[in-house]
């Protein structure tokens, strides 16, 4: 009994040590204390997606709850083939198209003044040249953000503020939105390009 007791205490792992995959498969055996750890973790950055989608901060807190609560129902289906983060902020989007399709919100389109082939070619320049300013220097506060970000459609907006904002990387944006990786840095380079542009106006 004591050599159990023991080994118990070896394995045991201190708060905020075990990884999500550990903790979903206790939240998955109905421990709350787990499912709550998995809450802490990430409610910022379903705060910030939900953010970067609705406008009014009531809808964002309506959604963030809402969100947790279907994750917590829906958990014992999730199979951790994907990331509990990209599981997790899928159900956030989908949850904020959702409420903009029940008020009818029409998201608000540009026409893009590049095409796709014209867009990786300015890429591959930026890259090497590093003439483009870095947007995450120009975007200094969130207010500020948002007027920047006035005009482009809502998906575009949503992945400038996850990626520039609140450090996504390329790969989980195109995870969590089920697009191509490249179709991501494509929208993402268009929309740094619009969004400079105003800014430069506001100069």
């Amino acid at each position: 009994m004591t050599s159990g007791q023991g080994s118990k205490s070896r394995t045991a792992k201190a708060p905020g040590t075990e990884t999500d995959r550990e903790l979903v498969r206790r939240a998955q055996s109905e421990d709350k204390e787990a499912f709550e750890e998995l809450v802490r973790r990430h409610q910022h950055r379903v705060f910030a997606v939900a953010g970067g989608i609705l406008r009014r901060r009531e809808d964002v807190e309506d959604i963030s709850q809402q969100v947790f609560l279907k994750a917590y129902f829906s958990l014992k289906r999730f199979d951790q083939r994907a990331a509990f983060s990209t599981w997790l902020y899928k159900i956030t989007v989908n949850e904020c198209w959702d409420l903009l399709r029940k008020k009818k919100v029409r998201p608000l389109v540009y026409e893009s003044d590049m095409s796709e082939e014209q867009a990786r070619q300015a890429m591959a320049s930026e890259e090497k040249n590093s003439q483009v300013p870095d947007i995450s220097d120009r975007l200094a506060a969130r207010q500020r953000v948002e007027r920047l970000l006035e005009g482009l459609e809502e998906r575009d907006r949503l992945m400038l503020i996850l990626k520039e904002v609140e450090g996504f990387a390329v790969q989980e944006i195109a995870e969590v939105l089920d697009l191509n990786a490249n179709t991501v840095k494509v929208r993402l380079f268009r929309a740094r390009r619009r969004v400079i542009n105003q800014a430069r106006k506001h100069e």
